[in-house]
Order: C-alpha cells, then structure tokens, then sequence
C-alpha cells in the first residue's frame, strides 16, 4: 500500500469507528425509542430554565445519551439528575465525563430502558424523543409523576397534554421548539 492510500486510511477507519460507537446494536436497536441526537448546549440551558429547576430537586432525563442535561443540571443549576440510557456505550462515556467533573455524587447514570424507569422522586423530567415515543412513555409520566412536577419536551410535543409554555429558540440556524407541562397535565 502507498504512503497516500496509508494516510487516507487512517481518517476513514477514524470516521468509521465513531460511527460504530454511536450506533446502537440490534438488541437496543430493538428497545430503543429514539437515536441518538444531542441537544445542542444553549437548548439544554435554555429546557432547565424553563422548567425553573432549582437547587435540590431532582431531574431525570430519559434517555439520557451523553449526559449533557445531567451535568448541566448539576453545574449550572444545583440540581441532582439521573439519567436513563440504554446504550451501554453511552453511558460509559457519561460516567466518564461525571466522573472527570467531579460529580458523582450529583450525578447518576442508569443504564437500562427508560421504560421501566422509576419516576416516583423527579421534580423534573427531560425528553428529546419523537412523538410516537412520547405517545409510549406518557402512561407511565402520569403513574409516576406526583403534582408539580415538570416534564420538557425538546422539538416533540406530548399529544393529549397541554403545554404551560412553549419556548422557540433559533439555534444553529434551526428552529427549535421546547414544552413545558406541569402534573397533573390538563387534558
């Protein structure tokens, strides 16, 4: 092989290996109720704001993906945050970032189906699935969660629930659109 052909290889098997990380296997292929799309950092600022998280509570984010909801959170808004993930991938390399920030003992990460999540104790829930999912998971926001509680929706609306409020933010030239509810949802 040439010196040329050798050094194209190398960015190609680079690309290749962060697509294979990101992808999930058949089996959470199969569970899973969105992919993986990170929620651009002033979006998730700006979901903890309009939920007005505070000190203390506590936040769940479902399907959590890198941890970014969770230590911003953390950080920014003194809250403890759990997060779901189903991607065993994924949540190593949230452990990590956590764990490297110093915040595990503010910060968890489950690895499992969001489905099965215990929501008994959140103050605040986060969520940037697709409608249909929404439409899954929603059976078990009104088990679980008690009055007050907060759920955000980042771009997908939860049908059936009427939102508190409705924030657009222009982010990376794109329209973004976060609701806010409040339990007991009115219907």
């Amino acid at each position: 092989m040439s010196m040329r052909k050798t050094w194209l290889a190398i960015p190609v098997a680079l690309l290749w290996g962060m697509v294979c990380f990101a992808q999930p296997s058949s089996t959470e292929h199969a569970r899973s109720l969105a992919p993986f799309v990170p929620s651009p950092q002033p979006i998730v600022e700006r979901m903890l704001a309009a939920a007005d998280l505070k000190p203390g509570e506590t936040l769940f984010d479902l399907g959590c993906g890198d941890g970014r909801v969770l230590i911003t959170a953390a950080r920014k808004f003194g809250a403890k945050a759990v997060g779901v993930e189903l991607s065993p991938k994924l949540v190593e390399a949230a452990n990590e970032q956590i764990k490297s920030m110093r915040l595990e003992d503010q910060v968890k990460v489950i690895q499992g189906d969001l489905m099965e999540a215990d929501l008994s104790s959140a103050d605040v829930v986060t969520i940037y699935l697709l409608t249909h999912s929404n439409d899954k998971i929603r059976p078990n926001l009104e088990k679980y969660l008690k009055r007050g509680a907060r759920v955000v929706s980042h771009d997908f609306q939860v049908r059936g629930w009427k939102p508190i409020r409705v924030d657009k933010l222009e982010v990376y030239h794109r329209t973004h659109s976060i609701y806010v509810y409040e339990m007991p949802v009115e219907r």
